[in-house]
């Protein structure tokens, strides 16, 4: 059975989740910034200085939301970024956010939906996605269709929300997520179901090794797997075949 938002109403989850970050995106960056402690802008820099090596001058992101992966992807010079997201609420955001920045020519956010991205085979030289991938109706299927996107010799990089191993922090997690997390979410974006839905998901989503598996599935090859902080986040990158 799928995790979805909002478990009494009867729509697909790229619905759900499209209704979810519609009503909360107006406290978006705040809430994120402050439920991870302002830790997820470190985690969002070492993810972009993996990519440095492949020097990529076109970079989608996937599930951009409201652009601050994108914005952090400028360190590495590229010619040309696109954000692409099911929510425009978010990409409101998003697009003000790269207007007042002066990195709107640059920096272009458009609607599109994961699964069937609106781009053309081989397009770009890195396609980066950040707390998104769990989102996906249909991982395998989002995967590929990034893979099919991605030119030879190109790179994935996927930064996302992964279970603690350890058996102490593990403890601490599951509180802080499954107590706190809601209670603070509700108050700030009053819309509990969205703070609810984010421990289900990272609980039902296959972390780690069991991710690696489902991206070489995909079609990616030497592909890599860095937990951060504990676990509580990982970034995996991979290549399209040359």
């Amino acid at each position: 059975m799928a995790i979805v938002p909002y478990k009494e109403k009867n729509t697909s989850k790229r619905e759900q989740v499209a209704e979810m970050f519609d009503n909360i995106s107006p406290r978006y960056d705040l809430l994120n910034h402050l439920l991870s402690g302002g830790i997820d802008i470190y985690w969002r820099k070492k993810a972009i200085r993996q990519l440095k090596p492949y020097a990529p001058q076109t970079i989608l992101d996937v599930a951009t939301g409201t652009g601050d992966f994108a914005l952090e992807a400028l360190a590495l010079k590229p010619r040309k970024i696109v954000g692409v997201d099911i929510s425009e609420g978010m990409l409101a955001i998003g697009r003000e956010k790269m207007r007042k920045r002066g990195v709107d020519r640059i920096i272009e956010m458009r609607s599109g939906d994961s699964e069937r991205l609106p781009f053309t085979d081989n397009e770009f030289d890195a396609v980066i996605v950040s707390f998104g991938v769990r989102n996906f109706e249909n991982l395998l299927k989002g995967l590929r269709d990034i893979h099919r996107v991605t030119r030879p010799g190109g790179v994935c990089l996927v930064l996302e929300f992964s279970k603690p191993r350890g058996f102490v922090f593990k403890r601490l997690y599951s509180f802080y997520s499954n107590t706190i997390l809601p209670l603070v979410g509700r108050l700030i974006s009053n819309d509990q179901s969205a703070y609810t839905y984010l421990p289900e998901s990272v609980q039902a989503f296959p972390d780690g090794p069991d991710f690696l598996r489902v991206f070489e599935a995909a079609g990616f090859t030497n592909t890599k797997w860095i937990p951060l902080t504990f676990g509580v986040a990982s970034i995996y990158i991979g290549q399209k075949s040359s």
